[in-house]
C-alpha cells in the first residue's frame, strides 16, 4: 500500500482485522515518515545525506578497547538503518521504543545502512 493511498472505509476495516500487528506498525511508520518529508531508510543509498524517522529497535553498547560505541537500530516501517554513536556509552533519551528523527551520510558495514555519530532529535510520544 502506498503511503500516500487512502483506502475506503471497507477496505481499511478488512485490512486492520487481517493484518498482523507489525504491518500496521510498519505502515502507520511509513505514513507518519511520510507527513513529515523524511525519506524511506529503503530508498537511501551509500554516500547520500539522508533524514530518516522512526522508532528504536533496539540499542546496544559496545565496549571495545580502542573506542566504544552505542548502536541502535532505527525501522521506519520499510527497513532498518544503524545509528552509531563512536566514544559514547549512554545518550539520554535513546532507548528501545524511542522516536527519532536522524540526519547523517549514509555508509554500509556488513551489508547493513549505518549512519556515523548522527545529528538526532527525539520525538514527543504521542
Amino acid at each position: 500500500m502506498a503511503t500516500d493511498e487512502r483506502p475506503n472505509p471497507v477496505s481499511r476495516f478488512f485490512r486492520r482485522m487481517f493484518a498482523s500487528e507489525e504491518e500496521i506498525e510498519a505502515e502507520e511508520l511509513q505514513r507518519d515518515a511520510a507527513k513529515v518529508g523524511c525519506t524511506p531508510v529503503c530508498d537511501v543509498r551509500r554516500g547520500e545525506l539522508a533524514t530518516v524517522t522512526g522508532r528504536l529497535r533496539t540499542v546496544v553498547y559496545t565496549p571495545r578497547t580502542t573506542l566504544p560505541t552505542l548502536e541502535a537500530e532505527l525501522y521506519d516501517g520499510s527497513d532498518l538503518v544503524t545509528l552509531v554513536w563512536l566514544g559514547r556509552r549512554h545518550i539520554p533519551g535513546i532507548q528501545p521504543g524511542a522516536a527519532i528523527t536522524a540526519k547523517g551520510r549514509i555508509a554500509v558495514r556488513e551489508k547493513r545502512k549505518v549512519i556515523y555519530n548522527p545529528y538526532y532529535e527525539l520525538e514527543a510520544v504521542t
